[in-house]
């Protein structure tokens, strides 16, 4: 007995968890009794972003709207006023340059439409894997150059010297002159925005199963009925988000304007980048900064009474 009195009892360890381990634990059984919480998770990151970026700076351009600037300092006077809204709707000047962006906007989207839903229907529906693989690189190579080459490059075709005209007297005809006229600014849009709208449309015209054609074909309906009846109404989703690409982009755009339209084509971007970096009326800038803002909303309103935001 003596021998063992020197030799002491060791009990067994128990291991225990480290505290943040458990509380890893219990986070992933909280995530996935209740997914949303998860899904909140990974989307609040992005979310405080555009909170902070983009909400926060929409919200500072509507309170600037009501400020002005002080004719004798130039310093801004945060007072509140309506003067540069009332100025932006009583001006004649600025409701022509309104009146003239949206319908221009409103033009290239038509534009855009009637060409891009061709080509993303034969992209989407006939062309076999190459041939669809081959469209769709003719769609995006122009995306892969700059935005300014790309005006400039027009702005080469249409000139008085320019290819197009050098064309036109080489067969014979007259010159076509459609370098810095608001017909040029159209053209450009319209080629500068058309990827853009066909992308989303041959996503969307991909989407519609085949059975519903052939069960339209099998009720006796002729092509152009199907394509009026099926087609089209289910493309609405593709045509309304190319839409949104060409008619925001060409109701903020200024640079066109500047590098191939002529006299007395301003657009709303213009009116804003001139009185942003000339005159330095930020709040007049801002106010007519609102304008693009309330059109596309009146845009969606009427895009949503008309059942295009509802089409699955």
């Amino acid at each position: 007995m003596a021998g063992h009195q020197g030799l002491t009892r060791h009990r067994p360890t128990r291991l225990t968890p480290a505290a943040g381990t458990g509380r890893a634990r219990r986070l992933s059984a909280l995530a996935w009794r209740r997914p949303w919480l998860g899904l909140a998770g990974l989307m609040a990151p992005a979310a405080a972003w555009f909170a902070v970026i983009y909400l926060a700076a929409l919200a500072m351009l509507l309170v600037t709207a009501f400020w002005s600037v002080d004719d004798l300092t130039g310093a801004l006077d945060r007072t509140f006023t309506m003067g540069n809204f009332r100025q932006v709707a009583a001006g004649a000047t600025n409701r022509a340059i309104v009146l003239r962006t949206v319908g221009l906007a409103a033009a290239v989207t038509v534009a855009d439409v009637l060409i891009a839903f061709p080509f993303a229907y034969v992209a989407a529906r006939i062309a076999g894997p190459r041939l669809k693989l081959a469209l769709f690189t003719l769609v995006m190579l122009p995306l892969w150059s700059s935005y300014l080459a790309r005006v400039y490059a027009w702005r080469l075709i249409l000139a008085h010297d320019g290819i197009l005209n050098w064309a036109l007297g080489g067969l014979g005809w007259p010159a076509a002159d459609l370098g810095y006229s608001r017909l040029a600014m159209g053209i450009v849009y319209v080629y500068l925005w058309l990827p853009f709208m066909i992308t989303p449309l041959q996503a969307a015209l991909e989407r519609i199963p085949d059975s519903l054609l052939e069960a339209s074909g099998d009720l006796g309906a002729r092509p152009l009925r199907t394509l009026l009846r099926v087609v089209l109404p289910l493309s609405l989703p593709g045509l309304l988000a190319g839409s949104l690409f060409t008619f925001s982009l060409t109701l903020g755009d200024y640079v066109t304007p500047l590098l191939v339209g002529g006299p007395g084509s301003d657009l709303i971007g213009n009116v804003v980048y001139a009185n942003v970096g000339i005159a330095n009326d930020i709040p007049f800038a801002s106010a007519v900064a609102t304008v693009p803002l309330v059109v596309m909303a009146a845009y969606l309103l009427l895009a949503r009474r008309f059942g295009a935001l509802d089409t699955p």
